[in-house]
């Protein structure tokens, strides 16, 4: 991707449903796996969205069924947003008024830095890049809205 799509308000932006393609690549092992589905932003009760990804992780041949949820919560300016949890555990902040933010996210003794980028109004990446002790692992994630 060479250059970003500046996002005034971002949970405008995300709002709707995201087609989803991530590949995982564990750096120490040489692995790699994919997850391919469906990511749904809608609204939730009092602000904010709900982030709800579905699809299917397939890793050393296997293939399984896989979903996560994150929310996506109003920050001080309409370009940022507080990412927390399903269950209400802080994440990490994004601001995408420049179409790019990198997030840190220390997890125990490994760091996940994440960064977002935006290409334009259907396009968006993250890549994770998580280091530790535990864990050595390269995730790059894309979405393209749907419809």
């Amino acid at each position: 991707m060479g250059e970003f799509w500046p996002v005034s308000d971002v949970l405008a932006h995300l709002s709707g449903t995201w087609r989803t393609e991530r590949s995982v690549h564990d750096l120490a092992s040489g692995d790699t796996g994919t997850f391919t589905g469906t990511t749904v932003f809608s609204p939730l009760d009092g602000g904010g969205l709900l982030h709800r990804e579905s699809g299917t992780f397939a890793w050393r041949g296997v293939a399984r069924p896989a979903e996560r949820t994150l929310r996506f919560l109003p920050a001080a300016t309409p370009g940022a947003a507080d990412v927390r949890f399903a269950d209400g555990r802080p994440f990490h902040d994004v601001d995408l008024r420049t179409g790019q933010h990198t997030a840190d996210h220390p997890c125990a003794a490994d760091l996940y830095r994440g960064e977002y980028t935006v290409s334009d109004a259907d396009r968006w990446r993250t890549v994770w890049r998580v280091a530790g002790p535990a864990k050595d692992l390269l995730l790059r994630t894309d979405y393209t809205r749907v419809g």
